[in-house]
Formats: C-alpha cells, structure tokens, sequence
C-alpha cells in the first residue's frame, strides 16, 4: 500500500489541493490533519460560495419581495433540495434546518416528550453520542420515561440478540447511531429499523431514529432503504459550515410532531387569543434560519457528490487499513473496535501514557488527533478505557498522512518508554 496503490481508483492529492488549509504547517511540520470525525475541513467551493453570498447576494428569506430576498431563498431552498438528494427523502418538505445533529435530536426529543408517560420505554445504545444520549435523560428526568441500554460486544459491534429483547409494548422510541463517532462501527440501521417497527403496541408504532452526524459522511444514507423515521445530520463534518445541520422525518412523523420554538416564520396566523402554525418543515424553523449556513451545506453536498462514494469509502478504509497493518504487533497499542466493515476511524489506547499525552505530543509532528472521552463516556466505561485517542480518516487524507500518523504515534509511544 505504501507504492501508493490505495488511490487507483480514487485521487485524494487532487482532492487534497482544494482545501487551502491543508497546505499549512503546524510546529514547523506539513499538517497531517486526522481530526475529521470531530469537524472536516472545508473545500475551496465551500468557502467561495460563502463569500460571494455575503459578498452579492445576501438578504433574508421568505420575506421579501425585492430582488436580493427572492435570490437568497432560492439559494436556501435549493440547498434543502440538495440535502433531499442525498438523503433519498421523497421530498425536501421532509428536511427541516437545525443548527447541528444535537438540535435535531433535541428537537424530536423535545416533541415527543410531550407524551411521554411515566415508564414508557427509550432504547439507545452505549455507542451513542452524548447528543444522543442526554435529550433522553431529560425525558427520563422530566416525564419517568426508562431508558434502556443496546449492549456493544466487545469487537464493538451492537448485541443484535438483546436489543430484540428489550423492544416491547412501552417501546416509544429507538435511537441509535448510523456509525459510532469512536468504534468506527456502522451498525445495520435498517434491520434495527423494521425489528423496532414490528414490535411494540398495536395502535403505536415505534419511532427509530438514526444518528447520522458520522453515517452521513462514511456510509450511505438512504433514508428509504432504512426506513427510519427520523434521520440527523450536521453539517460541518460534511465539509460544510459549522451551525447547520437537519432532521429527516417522515411526513406522518414530522406532522405529528408540535412545534419546537416559537416565533415568526414557524406560524400560519396569530391572534390575540389564538395561534396556527406552518406545516412542516417551516413549523420547526422559528425566526431567521442560518441562511449562509444551509447555502454552504447545500454547495459541500454537491461539491462531494462529484465523488463515486463507493471509491471514497474503499479509499478512507485503505488508509485506515494502511495504519493498521503497520501497527500490527505492537503490543503497547490497543485498538477499539473491530467490528466487521467499519468506517475509517481508528480509536485507541497506548499502555502506560494517557491519551492528552499522546495527542499532545503527536501534534509536536503537525498530526491533529483527538483525545479523551469522545463524548461517548459509557461507551469508554463498556470498552474499559478512561480515556482514549481518536484518528478519523476522510477523502483528502492520503497514504502519505497514514505514515506520518504512525511514525508520530511509535515517537509519542517512546517518550514515555
């Protein structure tokens, strides 16, 4: 892999080129930038398309009647299109803008709990995302609701076999991750997806929603081939801007759902002694939406659909492999997950130096990796670990930064051997 063979099918330096802060250097090094499941870096496309709409084409949306209105809002409504696209939605109406993946979690979360009852059930998984896992909390703090808990085996895949037995009749909601943001595992959504519908009360189906911030970015997400109710992505690990993100629903899910904020925009009518409201989506877009944001999102999304994604998958997964196998027989490392057909992040602890340690002095070499809990803390309490360092592979990293990732860790290693 080293003769460069892990880019016969895909060109991550052409790739690589697009993105001006790749050409820096940190410490005096080129920069090895492997922090990508925390926030990617974003294209040149991104950037410019940012500009120019501050630059000739800003104003808010929806409102207007003038010139620069009407453009904006066929800028963001186009690139509600795009996030339709690519998450095979039957229809934009069905791609609400959030602020990021936790807001869209909170915003289910939020309407939901408006009929929780005490002792209905809410399944998530010990891989979650803490963005996923503490909206629940709430609802188990405010309204009595349980939460129950998908056991991860140890080569860290999900325990299939229990989470069938914990689905039952106060079953109200199934929330898990597309791909774990630590493991790497990608977890199989679709068949979590009917088990979930195929259980619970007669007159109730359970809701299953997907995590999506990492799935979005490594896997496929095709919200009709899983058939969740509820799909989450954010934007800034998709190349795009940070403070955007969006929520998937069903149209029967989003319009069971009550609004989540109120204000102007999210209403049909306001009276003195009444209030109606929009349909969905704008029913869950109070006030000014994050137009540049949704703009940027929309331009990454067509900008990464350039990509065969199978070949960026094969590409992401080479490097990972890569860093593996020259790692392989170093009995000072463990490795977290192992799970079969998982994404490109390789998380892990090194015997005898704390993760801060070692991301600290990786960075010495210009590699940006991450370290500590991952906001995952029972995931890190299931795995054994206090604390563990995270590096995530996307399309601009190369073979290259794989090397320069394992030299820096076997460096950081013997500092404290």
């Amino acid at each position: 892999m080293a003769d460069g063979s892990v880019v016969n099918l895909f060109d991550p330096y052409a790739v690589r080129a697009q993105f001006p802060i790749l050409s820096r250097q940190v410490n005096g090094k080129p920069l090895v930038y492997l922090d990508n499941a925390a926030s990617a870096q974003k294209p040149r496309a991104v950037i410019d398309a940012l500009v120019a709409t501050m630059e000739g084409g800003y104003a808010n949306v929806h409102r207007g009647l003038h010139t620069l209105s009407n453009e904006a809002t066929e800028a963001f409504e186009k690139a509600r299109e795009i996030v339709a696209r690519f998450l095979n939605a039957e229809s934009p109406e069905q791609v609400v803008w959030t602020k990021g993946g936790t807001e869209a979690i909170n915003l289910v979360a939020n309407g939901l709990g408006l009929s929780i009852q005490p002792g209905d059930e809410i399944i998530v998984s010990e891989m979650e995302h803490h963005s996923n896992i503490v909206p629940w909390h709430l609802l188990r703090e405010r309204r009595g609701a349980v939460l129950k808990w998908i056991p991860v085996l140890d080569d860290g895949s999900l325990d299939m076999a229990a989470y069938a037995d914990l689905l039952s009749p106060k079953t109200r909601m199934v929330a898990v991750t597309h791909m774990s943001n630590v493991l790497g595992t990608i977890n199989p959504v679709a068949e979590i997806v009917r088990l979930a519908h195929a259980a619970g009360a007669p007159d109730s189906r359970i809701k299953v929603l997907i995590d999506g911030c990492q799935g979005a970015v490594h896997a496929t997400p095709d919200v009709q081939v899983i058939g969740c109710d509820f799909y989450v992505l954010t934007g800034h690990k998709l190349f795009g801007p940070t403070g955007i993100g969006a929520l998937y629903g069903k149209a029967e899910a989003l319009e069971a759902l009550p609004p989540y904020q109120g204000g102007g925009e999210m209403i049909e009518t306001v009276e003195r002694d009444r209030v109606t409201y929009a349909k969905p989506p704008h029913r869950f877009e109070a006030g000014t939406p994050p137009i540049l944001e949704a703009i940027g999102l929309g331009v990454a999304l067509e900008w990464l659909a350039q990509y065969d994604r199978a070949a960026v998958q094969a590409h992401e997964h080479a490097l990972y492999q890569h860093a593996v196998d020259r790692l392989q027989g170093e009995n000072w490392l463990r490795i977290l997950g192992q799970a079969e057909g998982k994404g490109a992040i390789l998380t892990f602890a090194v015997e005898g130096a704390h993760a801060h340690d070692v991301a600290q002095i990786m960075d010495r070499y210009g590699v940006a990796v991450r370290a500590g809990l991952h906001c995952a803390e029972p995931l890190a309490k299931r795995m054994g670990v206090t604390s563990s360092t995270r590096a995530s592979f996307v399309l601009y990293n190369t073979v290259e930064d794989a090397d320069a990732f394992v030299d820096a860790l076997i460096k950081a290693r013997n500092f404290f051997v």
